[in-house]
């Protein structure tokens, strides 16, 4: 049926925003000047911890993962969307689609998983403190890791599969920037109640039980905070924590809203403003956040931008 499919016709075209002809040289500009600023920001905060001792923490550890993460989640689309901003012909092959959208949904559900383990870390190192260089060990931090990648790349070899061998009708054209779930089966000339099912089966496993999980650890996070005596140690504690909350509530808030929210005319154009969020907003605002929040990271760009000045 995959072979089936690929045979069937040459590709899919990528609407995107081509109902706005005038504006195709501004948006180049835009998405351009913000995949700079992802790799240029990231591949910094990667630098930075991966060059100071200082930084080699586990918290750290898995921030910079996250940041690798989001260079390689922008790279599978950014310059795709570029791309079709400035040429005619806005199609991409079947097989282009299926790989664009496999890695962006193992770098998505990777990522989902380590925000996870982020708030796991963050629980022993706050409420079990004296522990937390025993628990929180390098071999256990690569076992997240590996473990995160090692639960995506099966589960969505299945559901890629799953999805391309559905039959689709004479329109080939996908109302968005980038080859995704929602409106490759708002193409279908099937029943699609399966590939429903599936989908939510991963936004399960993928989100809400990542964020139940988040969820349970800030509640005792919050509560081991609460029960500090010290005003002062209390907001230094939860600072720690913000900058991770602040990209759990983007990035989670976002995804939810496309792969939970029923489909409809209206919700399709909100679904394509709101991934802008999860593929370029969130990537773009990470080390900013992450190094606004800690004085560490602060620091060590100080070092690092006073070196270069001096050279």
């Amino acid at each position: 049926m995959f072979k089936e499919n690929r045979s069937a016709f040459s590709g899919f075209t990528l609407l995107g925003y081509s109902e706005l002809p005038n504006l195709q040289g501004f948006l180049f500009m835009l998405f351009l000047s913000i995949y700079g600023g992802i790799i240029l920001g990231n591949g910094m905060f990667i630098y930075v911890t991966v060059t100071d001792p200082a930084l080699d923490t586990p918290m750290y550890f898995f921030l910079k993962s996250l940041s690798f993460l989001e260079i390689c989640y922008t790279s599978v689309t950014i310059p795709k969307i570029l791309v079709n901003l400035v040429v005619e012909d806005q199609t991409i092959s079947f097989i282009g689609c299926a790989v664009q959208m496999y890695f962006m949904l193992l770098l998505g559900g990777t990522e989902c998983l380590l925000l996870a383990a982020m708030a796991y870390d963050r629980y022993v190192a706050i409420c079990h403190p004296l522990h937390y260089k025993v628990i929180m060990n390098r071999k256990l931090c690569l076992g997240f890791l590996f473990l995160s990648l090692a639960i995506n790349v099966p589960m969505h070899v299945g559901q890629v599969y799953f999805l391309f061998t559905l039959p689709f009708c004479d329109s080939h054209e996908i109302d968005n920037l980038f080859c995704d779930i929602p409106p490759l089966l708002d193409l279908a000339c099937a029943d699609i109640h399966k590939s429903q099912l599936f989908v939510f089966a991963a936004a399960a496993l993928f989100l809400v039980i990542p964020f139940c999980l988040i969820f349970s650890s800030y509640v005792k996070i919050i509560s081991a905070i609460l029960k500090m005596p010290s005003v002062n140690g209390r907001k230094k504690v939860f600072s720690t924590c913000s900058s991770h909350l602040t990209v759990i509530s983007l990035f989670y808030g976002s995804a939810i809203i496309v792969y939970l929210s029923p489909r409809s005319n209206e919700i399709t154009e909100i679904n394509k403003l709101v991934s802008l969020f999860y593929i370029i907003l969130v990537p773009m605002f990470n080390p900013v956040i992450y190094s606004l929040r800690n004085k560490e990271v602060k620091v060590s760009l100080g070092k690092l931008l006073s070196g270069l000045g001096r050279s």
